[in-house]
């Protein structure tokens, strides 16, 4: 039926799997007679099976979609791959997706592959509208491709930074529509930066007639992510959006998810690759999903969302006890932002210093966001870079409950920033009180003479 099936498979029915579909493979014919240049010879045995024996990787030199006649359980990996996906996609809440492929690369050069296409649709468009998030490898997808990107700043609603619907429109009408390859928008993102406007950017597309891009990294895990994409397609116009699959499948880097609504685009996209392409990504993800099933996977996503609601309370908790807050974001369902102003005014250099501290406690991911750091990508400088605005009003600390996140990652987690967050205080404290002697001392220096 070429959908993820509702319970897992343990792992001897998978292998099992995996190798009646690797005898289908040329190289693996016990009387296979090869003279070509690309015969799946492989000289190790440890890499051949590592990769099952699915040697001849997916597609062909015109079409990474397209079937290896010589490769038929090869690509018969792939089509099946690119349909259970499908079938996840449609569980996690973009119902009305008609078409994805799994793409050996990671998001920004997939992003990047998105607009190639575009560009022999609007052969004139040489600007991509891209409502600014702080990050650098979507930022670089649209160079890359040879654009150039017009930055729309985030307004400040509360502590939230949100879409500048308003300077999105007068940005079009400046350079005019026909000049614009597409809008780029974002949906997953660290907080106090929340999910673009999408419903109200896919009727300015749809009314404008530009395609609409977005970058849904690590937004399958969110149903609140989701359904503004399939919300965006409804009311107006998303032609493809682009997911990893390490962030949100729990495999190794190195894949994506090009999906869309439009069956013919998602197919130009797919041809627009150019060569043959690595299984691996499409190995590990089917491997993934035939081992979780759906009911497995909505287990995951519904431990997600859980654990969200607990790191939210629980930092809001320690928050307080450090005369700190937790930012109000409500529309970043999987990031959460608190507030640094005390650590920022005792000290400019003690925000980067906590960082340092958290990683070598071996916390991992958490972010630390300075005041006013500025920093250079492609001849383009980002006042406040990673804070997504030029003068966010305060420093933060980033922690996101991301999907295969458990209680004691948490837990753990907000022990050890609370130790370290003490260890500030104490420093500041004994500061304070040799600062307090020192003014004495001169007091009565003074006195004396």
């Amino acid at each position: 039926k070429g959908k993820c099936p509702e319970d897992g498979w343990d792992e001897s029915t998978i292998e099992l799997f995996l190798h009646e579909l690797a005898i289908m493979d040329s190289n693996n014919f016990l009387g296979n007679c090869g003279v070509g240049e690309r015969e799946g010879r492989v000289v190790s045995g440890l890499v051949a099976r590592r990769h099952y024996r699915l040697i001849h990787g997916i597609g062909r030199s015109g079409d990474i979609s397209a079937v290896q006649p010589k490769a038929a359980g090869s690509s018969l990996l792939n089509k099946l791959t690119n349909s259970v996906v499908l079938d996840v996609i449609k569980l996690a809440g973009v119902l009305t997706v008609t078409s994805c492929f799994v793409v050996p690369m990671a998001t920004g050069m997939s992003l990047t592959l998105c607009f190639l296409t575009l560009r022999h649709k609007r052969p004139k468009a040489k600007y991509i509208i891209w409502p600014r998030i702080d990050q650098k490898s979507c930022f670089k997808s649209m160079i890359t491709a040879g654009f150039e990107p017009v930055v729309i700043e985030n307004v400040l609603e509360g502590d939230e930074l949100r879409t500048d619907l308003e300077a999105v429109e007068a940005k079009i009408k400046a350079l005019g529509a026909e000049n614009i390859l597409c809008v780029h928008s974002t949906t997953s993102c660290f907080a106090p930066r929340v999910p673009d406007r999408l419903e109200e950017l896919a009727v300015i597309c749809a009314n404008y007639d530009i395609p609409h891009i977005v970058n849904n990294a690590y937004g399958v895990q969110s149903s609140k992510c989701m359904h503004l994409i399939q919300q965006g397609a409804r009311v107006g116009r998303i032609d493809a959006f682009v997911q990893s699959l390490d962030k949100n499948f729990m495999v190794p880097v190195g894949g994506a998810i090009i999906a869309g609504f439009n069956e013919s685009f998602i197919q130009e996209i797919s041809k627009m690759y150019p060569g043959r392409a690595s299984a691996s990504p499409s190995l590990d993800v089917l491997i993934t999903l035939l081992s979780l099933g759906t009911s497995g996977y909505k287990k995951l996503l519904k431990e997600r969302k859980e654990m969200f609601s607990y790191l939210s309370s629980e930092l809001k908790k320690l928050a307080d006890n450090h005369n700190e807050r937790l930012l109000n974001t409500p529309h970043n369902p999987i990031s959460l932002a608190m507030s640094l102003k005390n650590l920022d005014e005792t000290n400019d250099a003690a925000v980067t210093q906590l960082g340092s501290m958290l990683f070598t406690r071996q916390v991992s991911g958490a972010r630390v966001v300075p005041c006013g750091s500025v920093q250079t990508v492609n001849n383009y400088t980002f006042k406040g870079f990673m804070s997504h605005a030029n003068d966010y009003p305060c420093a933060y600390l980033n922690a996101a409950s991301a999907i295969g996140i458990k209680k004691q990652d948490v837990d753990v987690f907000l022990k050890r920033l609370d130790k370290c967050l003490k260890t500030f205080r104490k420093e500041a404290k004994q500061e304070k009180s040799i600062n307090e002697i020192s003014d004495s001392n001169a007091a009565t220096e003074q006195l004396e003479d």
